[in-house]
């Protein structure tokens, strides 16, 4: 399903922004120069959070898996822009479902594990998705029988299938497929005719996220493979992640920030990925400590416990992590500063949506630590220059939500505002609500409230939303 209008396409790869390249190219390429190495391990805690033994997977185990999703995708009739939606905690499974999908031109929604029947009967109800992929619980919670419980408002959903301890009545298991083996070229040959038959491009939609913004019900935000590997390279510069980095990723893998780290980061530098989920500073550590990591995210409420209980980090070696990403609350300017000075760790400071409107500040643009704690670049603006590599690519002006005039100057707050190839191009299957998102220029309307900063006003600063968000 491509839902960019041609000309974009064409403006956007004649520039080289966008290429042919897909997700299942990367895939491919990372199995078969790196077979062998360790590509993506489950939260040690995911059999108390969801009754499912914790594994890690090589990337050629990895492979076999998504061989085995693209079995049973095959096996229900899902076909190229079908939809299934997926609503696991963060695991293993979940990168051989957004794969399977990145091969087979299939479109996964993934939901947070935290929606219920209201959010997801209006999910359905937009993308007619017609799978669903399922936790048989989340902690407590029976989230396989709130789904049977409520197959009435879902009616596009054929089949229900779990993942973890004995499914409900009105469900199935999601029963594993064990393809024949086979070496490495027998299994990249495999994967590469499932592509082959799909026709499956770069400029194919892979994944629906969901994002409530101002709204109460929640809104589709669709991304084609080039829209997400821009955001992929992205989190590669500011993080400075290198080939084969070990990264610690405890965001949900559902949404803008898990999903550019988790899968794109992670396939465009052969990584591997640690998943966490939920988040438990206990196990967090844990996993720091047994595992040698070279890029991490955290909340700003979870590197500031460190700094005032560094004890907690006693037989941790952090001597790799030398960067850590932050951001979804603002950042004290003690906190960047006292990382940097007592673990030699910078801060990256994040901002970003689902819709691809993303600022991030980065030592080598923000050397200054107290001014990356409040600032972003105020890149895609002319006259300015900065060396993360989307700079270049995004136009982003402040405009006064009143009278609508283009603020040039500091003082006076605005709405940011974002075009380019990173951008998504519509809400799905939604008219109304993409009319009202962007403005007569092309631009997206963000919706949050910024101003121009610094000395030479290089600098956006956020102030806050231009409205209050539903919870």
């Amino acid at each position: 399903m491509i839902l960019v209008p041609d000309a974009r396409i064409k403006e956007y790869t004649s520039r080289g922004w966008w290429g042919e390249q897909t997700l299942g190219d990367l895939f491919l390429d990372c199995i078969g120069r790196h077979p062998d190495r360790l590509a993506v391990a489950d939260p040690p805690n995911l059999f108390a959070l969801a009754g499912v033994e914790p594994r890690a997977l090589s990337w050629a185990e990895l492979g076999h898996e998504v061989l085995g999703i693209v079995a049973v995708l095959k096996a229900r009739g899902v076909r190229r822009d079908d939809v299934i939606v997926m609503q696991w905690p963060n695991c293993v499974r979940q990168h051989a479902v957004y794969l399977a999908c990145a091969l087979t031109g299939v479109i996964v929604t993934p939901v947070p594990v935290q929606y219920r029947a209201h959010e997801l009967a209006q999910i359905v109800a937009r993308t007619g998705a017609r799978l669903a992929l399922v936790a048989t619980r989340v902690g407590h919670f029976a989230l396989a029988a709130h789904w049977v419980e409520h197959r009435t408002s879902l009616p596009t959903i054929e089949s229900v299938l779990t993942l973890g301890d004995a499914p409900p009545v009105g469900a199935e298991p999601l029963l594993g497929y064990e393809p024949p083996e086979c070496d490495t070229v027998a299994l990249r040959t495999a994967l590469a005719g499932i592509a082959l038959e799909s026709g499956v491009s770069a400029h194919d939609v892979l994944t629906v996220c969901w994002t409530s913004g101002t709204e109460s019900a929640p809104k589709g935000v669709p991304r084609n493979h080039n829209e997400w590997l821009l955001v992929g390279r992205s989190v590669i510069d500011a993080g400075q992640i290198a080939e084969g980095a070990v990264m610690l990723v405890p965001f949900p893998f559902v949404n803008m920030a898990g999903i550019s780290t988790s899968l794109m980061a992670w396939l465009m530098s052969g990584a591997t990925v640690h998943h966490h989920h939920p988040f438990n500073l206990e196990v967090f550590i844990d996993q720091l400590r047994t595992h040698p990591t070279d890029y991490s995210i955290a909340a700003p409420a979870v590197l500031s416990l460190l700094l005032k209980e560094p004890d907690r980090l006693d037989g941790v070696d952090l001597s790799r992590l030398r960067r850590i990403g932050s951001g979804g609350a603002p950042l004290p300017d003690w906190l960047v500063e006292s990382f940097a000075s007592r673990f030699e760790i910078e801060v990256v400071n994040y901002f970003g949506s689902n819709e691809g409107a993303a600022l991030s500040a980065a030592p080598q643009d923000v050397p200054d630590r107290r001014h990356r704690a409040r600032f972003f670049p105020r890149v895609g603006v002319p006259g300015y220059e900065w060396s993360l590599s989307n700079s270049n690519k995004i136009s982003t002006r402040l405009v006064d939500p009143d009278s609508g005039d283009v603020i040039t100057m500091a003082g006076r707050v605005g709405e940011l505002r974002f075009k380019g190839p990173t951008i998504f191009s519509a809400y799905f299957r939604a008219p109304d609500l993409t009319a009202a998102a962007f403005d007569q220029d092309g631009y997206y309307c963000t919706g949050d409230l910024f101003e121009i900063a610094g000395a030479g006003l290089e600098y956006y600063r956020f102030v806050g939303r231009k409205k209050d968000i539903v919870i």
